[in-house]
Protein backbone atom coordinates (compact mmCIF):
# COMPACT_ATOMS: atom_id res chain seq x y z
CA UNK A 1 0.00 0.00 0.00
CA UNK A 2 1.38 3.39 -1.04
CA UNK A 3 -0.11 6.59 0.33
CA UNK A 4 0.31 9.96 -1.40
CA UNK A 5 -0.45 12.95 0.76
CA UNK A 6 0.33 16.63 0.82
CA UNK A 7 -1.29 20.03 0.89
CA UNK A 8 -4.45 20.75 -1.05
CA UNK A 9 -3.54 21.88 -4.57
CA UNK A 10 -0.09 20.26 -4.65
CA UNK A 11 -1.05 18.03 -7.60
CA UNK A 12 -1.69 14.68 -5.96
CA UNK A 13 -4.61 13.87 -8.25
CA UNK A 14 -2.59 14.61 -11.38
CA UNK A 15 0.27 12.42 -10.14
CA UNK A 16 -2.10 9.56 -9.32
CA UNK A 17 -3.80 9.78 -12.71
CA UNK A 18 -0.44 9.57 -14.46
CA UNK A 19 0.73 6.64 -12.30
CA UNK A 20 -2.44 4.68 -13.10
CA UNK A 21 -2.18 5.58 -16.79
CA UNK A 22 1.36 4.19 -16.86
CA UNK A 23 0.51 1.09 -14.82
CA UNK A 24 -3.17 0.13 -14.98
CA UNK A 25 -2.58 -2.74 -12.52
CA UNK A 26 -2.37 -0.18 -9.70
CA UNK A 27 -5.68 0.11 -7.90
CA UNK A 28 -6.46 3.58 -6.59
CA UNK A 29 -8.85 3.93 -3.70
CA UNK A 30 -11.65 6.46 -4.04
CA UNK A 31 -12.17 8.49 -0.86
CA UNK A 32 -15.55 9.38 0.58
CA UNK A 33 -16.42 12.97 1.45
CA UNK A 34 -19.32 15.02 2.73
CA UNK A 35 -18.32 18.09 0.71
CA UNK A 36 -20.25 19.05 -2.40
CA UNK A 37 -18.80 18.00 -5.75
CA UNK A 38 -16.71 20.56 -7.60
CA UNK A 39 -17.62 21.21 -11.24
CA UNK A 40 -16.80 18.14 -13.31
CA UNK A 41 -16.32 15.78 -10.35
CA UNK A 42 -18.17 12.47 -10.56
CA UNK A 43 -19.51 10.28 -7.78
CA UNK A 44 -17.51 7.07 -7.46
CA UNK A 45 -14.74 8.37 -9.71
CA UNK A 46 -13.34 11.46 -7.97
CA UNK A 47 -14.94 10.82 -4.57
CA UNK A 48 -17.86 8.98 -3.08
CA UNK A 49 -20.07 11.97 -2.22
CA UNK A 50 -22.07 11.20 0.90
CA UNK A 51 -24.43 12.99 3.21
CA UNK A 52 -23.02 13.65 6.65
CA UNK A 53 -25.49 11.17 8.18
CA UNK A 54 -24.52 8.41 5.74
CA UNK A 55 -20.83 9.08 6.32
CA UNK A 56 -21.29 8.96 10.09
CA UNK A 57 -23.18 5.65 9.83
CA UNK A 58 -20.38 4.06 7.80
CA UNK A 59 -17.80 5.51 10.19
CA UNK A 60 -19.65 4.23 13.25
CA UNK A 61 -19.78 0.74 11.69
CA UNK A 62 -15.97 0.73 11.26
CA UNK A 63 -16.24 1.11 7.50
CA UNK A 64 -13.32 3.53 7.09
CA UNK A 65 -9.62 2.74 7.21
CA UNK A 66 -9.12 6.35 8.28
CA UNK A 67 -11.34 9.40 8.49
CA UNK A 68 -11.04 13.00 9.60
CA UNK A 69 -12.76 16.34 9.49
CA UNK A 70 -11.00 18.43 6.85
CA UNK A 71 -11.95 22.09 6.39
CA UNK A 72 -15.35 21.37 7.96
CA UNK A 73 -16.15 18.33 5.81
CA UNK A 74 -15.66 14.66 6.64
CA UNK A 75 -13.33 12.60 4.46
CA UNK A 76 -12.37 8.96 4.73
CA UNK A 77 -11.01 5.88 3.00
CA UNK A 78 -13.53 3.04 2.64
CA UNK A 79 -11.97 0.00 4.34
CA UNK A 80 -13.55 -2.89 2.42
CA UNK A 81 -12.23 -2.22 -1.10
CA UNK A 82 -8.70 -1.51 0.18
CA UNK A 83 -8.57 -4.76 2.14
CA UNK A 84 -10.00 -6.75 -0.80
CA UNK A 85 -7.38 -5.45 -3.24
CA UNK A 86 -4.51 -5.96 -0.79
CA UNK A 87 -5.69 -9.53 -0.13
CA UNK A 88 -5.71 -10.12 -3.90
CA UNK A 89 -2.06 -9.04 -4.07
CA UNK A 90 -2.63 -5.78 -5.97
CA UNK A 91 -0.74 -2.55 -5.47
CA UNK A 92 -3.06 -0.16 -3.66
CA UNK A 93 -2.60 3.58 -3.95
CA UNK A 94 -4.29 6.00 -1.57
CA UNK A 95 -4.47 9.73 -2.28
CA UNK A 96 -5.49 11.25 1.03
CA UNK A 97 -4.75 14.14 3.36
CA UNK A 98 -1.74 14.25 5.65
CA UNK A 99 -3.50 13.37 8.91
CA UNK A 100 -5.24 10.45 7.16
CA UNK A 101 -1.90 9.18 5.85
CA UNK A 102 -0.42 9.15 9.35
CA UNK A 103 -3.49 7.26 10.63
CA UNK A 104 -3.04 4.67 7.85
CA UNK A 105 0.63 4.25 8.83
CA UNK A 106 -0.40 3.65 12.43
CA UNK A 107 -3.00 1.04 11.41
CA UNK A 108 -0.84 -0.54 8.66
CA UNK A 109 2.86 -0.05 9.48
CA UNK A 110 3.86 -1.62 6.14
CA UNK A 111 2.25 1.21 4.19
CA UNK A 112 4.69 3.47 2.32
CA UNK A 113 3.92 7.16 2.87
CA UNK A 114 5.00 9.71 0.27
CA UNK A 115 4.64 13.40 1.05
CA UNK A 116 4.09 15.50 -2.08
CA UNK A 117 5.50 18.96 -1.49
CA UNK A 118 5.03 22.11 -3.59
CA UNK A 119 8.17 23.78 -4.93
CA UNK A 120 7.22 26.93 -3.00
CA UNK A 121 4.36 28.56 -1.14
CA UNK A 122 3.88 30.93 -4.09
CA UNK A 123 3.56 28.00 -6.52
CA UNK A 124 1.01 26.34 -4.25
CA UNK A 125 -1.00 29.56 -4.01
CA UNK A 126 -0.95 29.91 -7.82
CA UNK A 127 -2.21 26.34 -8.20
CA UNK A 128 -5.02 26.85 -5.70
CA UNK A 129 -6.10 30.11 -7.30
CA UNK A 130 -5.78 28.61 -10.79
CA UNK A 131 -8.02 25.72 -9.83
CA UNK A 132 -10.82 28.24 -9.54
CA UNK A 133 -12.88 26.22 -7.08
CA UNK A 134 -12.07 28.13 -3.90
CA UNK A 135 -12.84 31.71 -2.91
CA UNK A 136 -9.96 33.84 -1.52
CA UNK A 137 -10.83 32.96 2.09
CA UNK A 138 -10.71 29.24 1.27
CA UNK A 139 -7.37 29.66 -0.52
CA UNK A 140 -5.97 31.47 2.54
CA UNK A 141 -7.26 28.70 4.83
CA UNK A 142 -5.73 26.00 2.62
CA UNK A 143 -2.38 27.82 2.54
CA UNK A 144 -2.36 28.09 6.33
CA UNK A 145 -3.15 24.38 6.55
CA UNK A 146 -0.35 23.59 4.11
CA UNK A 147 2.27 25.03 6.46
CA UNK A 148 1.08 22.80 9.30
CA UNK A 149 0.99 19.77 6.99
CA UNK A 150 4.50 20.41 5.70
CA UNK A 151 5.74 20.34 9.29
CA UNK A 152 4.65 16.67 9.37
CA UNK A 153 6.62 15.70 6.23
CA UNK A 154 9.53 14.20 8.26
CA UNK A 155 7.13 11.49 9.51
CA UNK A 156 6.75 10.19 5.93
CA UNK A 157 8.93 7.57 4.26
CA UNK A 158 9.75 9.92 1.37
CA UNK A 159 9.25 13.55 0.36
CA UNK A 160 8.88 14.40 -3.33
CA UNK A 161 8.77 17.99 -4.56
CA UNK A 162 6.21 18.40 -7.35
CA UNK A 163 7.81 21.11 -9.44
CA UNK A 164 7.54 19.35 -12.80
CA UNK A 165 5.15 16.44 -13.39
CA UNK A 166 7.41 14.04 -15.32
CA UNK A 167 10.29 13.83 -12.80
CA UNK A 168 7.79 13.81 -9.93
CA UNK A 169 5.96 10.80 -11.37
CA UNK A 170 9.26 9.04 -12.10
CA UNK A 171 10.37 9.53 -8.48
CA UNK A 172 7.08 8.18 -7.13
CA UNK A 173 7.30 5.22 -9.55
CA UNK A 174 10.80 4.46 -8.25
CA UNK A 175 9.56 4.50 -4.65
CA UNK A 176 6.66 2.21 -5.60
CA UNK A 177 9.01 -0.16 -7.43
CA UNK A 178 11.38 -0.23 -4.46
CA UNK A 179 8.51 -0.96 -2.06
CA UNK A 180 7.53 -3.96 -4.22
CA UNK A 181 11.07 -5.33 -3.94
CA UNK A 182 11.25 -4.75 -0.20
CA UNK A 183 8.54 -6.89 1.40
CA UNK A 184 6.92 -5.11 4.30
CA UNK A 185 4.70 -6.55 6.96
CA UNK A 186 1.02 -6.12 6.22
CA UNK A 187 -1.25 -5.60 9.17
CA UNK A 188 -4.64 -6.61 8.02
Amino acid sequence: MVVLAGPSGVGKGTIVAELVRRDPTIWCSVSATTRAPRPGERDGIDYWFMTRADFENVRDDGGFLEWFSVFGDLKGTPRGPVEEHLAAGRDVLLEIDVQGALAVKEASPGAVLIFIQPPSQAALEARLVGRGSDDPAQVARRLAGAAAEEALAPQFDAVVVNEDLEPTVERVEAILSNSRQTPREHDG
